[in-house]
């Protein structure tokens, strides 16, 4: 499950099926060198984007792919 203070980072290495939800919301944060680093919550954040609903979609993205 991907939670708030994961980084963005570490979501995409461990899931890289949610690159195509974080460009939905966009965020292009596989190309940013601070996603290393950055917690989704903080580059939603900065983005404004609405943190529940990326949250929720990332979570689906990784249930369909049967990863959780």
């Amino acid at each position: 499950m991907i939670t708030k203070d994961m980084t963005i980072g570490e979501i995409i290495r461990q899931y890289p099926q949610t690159v195509t939800v974080f460009r939905k919301f966009g965020l292009d944060c596989h190309e940013c060198q601070i996603a290393q680093f950055e917690a989704v919550e903080g580059g939603a954040e900065v983005h404004k984007v609405d943190i529940e609903g990326l949250l929720a979609e990332l979570n689906q993205a990784i249930e369909e792919d049967g990863k959780d």
